[in-house]
C-alpha cells in the first residue's frame, strides 16, 4: 500500500497539536480578556446569507422554524441550491445604518454569520468560489461592517459554522450535500480548509469567533481542542464560544464538563432559571421564530418582552444576543427596526442599569421584577431595581438586604430622592402612584459598604 507522505505528516502534526494544551491563563489574564464581554451585556446577532433569497419558501412550500436551514429542510441538492448565487445581490446594504441601529439600542457588539451551514462565505475567500465574490454583488460584505463598527465603538465578532453542507470533504454525508459524490470524506483536508478560512477572518480582528454546527459526529472533541489552541495562539485576546468543542448540553447551552474548550456558554432561545457563578454565558434569541429572513414569519415578540428579556438575562449575569435577519437586498425588516428603536428609547434612559452590571444579589427573583448590581468606586453598592409590577399603593417593598440602604431615586430622575423606610432587612421605597415606564421603571438604590 502506497502512503501519501505529506498527508501522513499533516495527520501526525494534527494529532500532536491536539495533545499539547495551550498555556493555562491566570485568573487575572482571563478577567482582562473577558472584561469587555462582561461589561457589554447586549449584542446583535445577524443571520445573513443565500437563504435570504428564498426567504423561507421553496417551490411553493413555506417552511417555518429556522429558514436559514432551508437547504436541509427542503433537501435541496447542492447543484440546485447553487443557483441562488446569481440571485443574491444586496444593493441596499448599508453597514453604517445597521451599526447605528445597534449602537442606538445599546448593543456593544455585533456577531454576523460569515458562513452558515450551507458553506457560503460573506467575504471573497481565497479558499473557495462559494462566496460573495461569485454573486452579482461581488464585494466584500464584512469590510464595510468592520469599518462602521470601528467608527461607532462596536466590537465586530464572527459566527462561523464548523459543519459545511457544501464542502466535499465534510465528514457526515447526505445525498443532497456537496459531499454526496465523495466516497470517503477526509476530515483532515476539511479541517485544513476551515483553518485557512479562519486565518482570513482573523485579518478583520474580530473580538469573538462564535462557532456552531459542532454536533455531527464528523467533528470531535480532539478537533475542537486543536482548533481552540490554534486560534488562541494566533490571536491571544480572542474570545471563543463553547460550540467549538463537544461539551454543549443541547439548547440549554452549558458545558457538561470542564474538559471541554470554550470561553463562554451559549443557551439558545431560552434564558436559564439562574446564572452560574464563575461561568460566562450568553443567550442568543430571535425577535420572531426564525434566524434568517422569512417573508411569512410575523410572530414578532413585543418590545416589552425583548427589553424584559435583556433585564432578566443581565440580572442573572449573562449577555443577550438578539437576532436580526436581513433581506437578500441588505435591509433590516421593518418590524426589527421598530423593535430596535423601542429598545433604544428604553436604553437611552436606563442603559446604566445594564452595561457593566453584575448579577442580582437576591437568590430568587423578586415578585416585582429584577435586579442588577454595580460596585461603586468608594466601596458602596448600587442596586438597580427593574420594576415590572408597579405597586398600586405607592410602596415598593424590598426584602433580603444585607447592607444599610443610603439613598434611592428613579434612574430617569436622578436628582429626586425617594423616601426610604427600613424595618430589619425589609425596605419600603415610596414611589409615584403610576409607573413612569410601563416596560420597566428602574430605581437606583445605593447601599453602604
Amino acid at each position: 500500500m502506497q502512503i501519501n507522505r505529506s498527508l501522513a505528516v499533516a495527520a501526525l502534526a494534527a494529532v500532536v497539536s491536539c495533545a499539547l494544551p495551550a498555556r493555562a491563563e491566570t485568573q487575572a489574564e482571563n478577567d482582562a480578556r473577558m472584561g469587555w464581554f462582561r461589561e457589554a451585556r447586549f449584542g446583535m446577532f445577524i443571520h445573513w446569507g443565500l437563504y435570504a433569497v428564498p426567504a423561507g419558501e421553496w417551490k411553493g412550500k413555506k417552511y417555518g422554524g429556522g429558514v436559514e436551514w432551508i437547504q436541509s429542510l427542503a433537501k435541496i441538492p447542492t447543484a440546485e441550491y447553487s443557483t441562488l448565487l446569481e440571485k443574491f445581490n444586496p444593493v441596499k446594504y448599508d453597514a453604517e445604518a445597521w451599526v447605528r441601529l445597534a449602537a442606538d439600542a445599546g448593543m456593544k457588539y455585533i456577531v454576523i454569520t460569515t458562513k452558515h451551514h450551507d458553506g457560503f462565505c460573506l467575504w471573497p475567500s481565497a479558499q473557495t468560489d462559494w462566496d460573495v465574490g461569485s454573486t452579482p454583488y461581488k464585494q466584500d460584505l464584512l469590510k464595510p461592517l468592520a469599518d462602521a463598527c470601528a467608527k461607532h465603538g462596536i466590537r465586530l465578532c464572527f459566527y462561523h459554522s464548523i459543519m459545511d453542507w457544501h464542502h466535499p470533504e465534510w465528514g457526515t454525508k447526505e445525498p443532497w450535500r456537496g459531499n454526496a459524490a465523495t466516497a470517503k470524506p477526509d476530515m483532515d483536508k476539511f479541517t485544513a480548509y476551515l483553518k485557512a478560512e479562519l486565518d482570513e477572518l482573523l485579518t478583520y480582528k474580530p473580538g469573538i469567533l462564535w462557532f456552531d454546527g459542532e454536533w455531527e459526529p464528523a467533528w470531535t472533541h480532539e478537533r475542537g481542542v486543536d482548533l481552540y489552541n490554534y486560534l488562541r495562539e494566533k490571536s491571544p485576546s480572542l474570545i471563543i464560544n463553547n460550540r467549538i468543542d463537544k461539551g454543549r448540553k443541547g439548547m440549554a447551552g452549558f458545558n457538561s464538563g470542564s474538559q471541554f474548550k470554550g470561553d463562554y456558554c451559549t443557551p439558545e432561545q431560552e434564558i436559564p432559571a439562574s446564572g452560574l457563578p464563575g461561568v460566562d454565558w450568553e443567550s442568543c434569541m430571535t425577535m420572531n421564530n426564525t434566524w434568517g429572513y422569512s417573508a411569512h414569519d410575523n410572530a414578532w415578540k413585543s418590545t416589552e418582552m425583548l427589553v424584559r428579556n435583556l433585564i432578566d438575562i443581565a440580572s442573572k449575569g449573562g449577555n443577550y444576543l438578539l437576532n436580526v435577519g436581513p433581506t437578500s437586498e441588505g435591509l433590516f425588516p421593518g418590524p426589527s427596526i421598530e423593535r430596535l428603536q423601542g429598545i433604544a428609547a428604553w436604553m437611552k434612559v436606563n442603559g446604566d442599569a445594564i452595561h457593566g452590571t453584575t448579577a442580582s444579589p437576591f437568590p430568587k427573583a423578586p415578585a416585582w421584577g429584577r435586579c442588577t448590581t454595580r460596585h461603586l468606586p468608594a466601596g458602596n453598592t448600587r442596586l438597580y431595581l427593574h420594576v415590572f409590577a408597579w405597586p398600586a399603593d405607592g410602596r415598593l417593598v424590598v426584602t433580603g438586604l444585607t447592607k444599610k440602604p443610603l439613598t434611592a431615586s428613579l434612574l430617569a430622575k436622578p436628582g429626586e430622592a425617594l423616601k426610604l423606610t427600613s424595618d430589619g432587612d425589609s425596605l419600603t421605597i415610596a414611589v409615584p402612584a403610576q409607573a413612569p415606564d410601563p416596560i420597566a421603571t428602574v430605581i437606583a438604590l445605593d447601599l453602604a459598604p
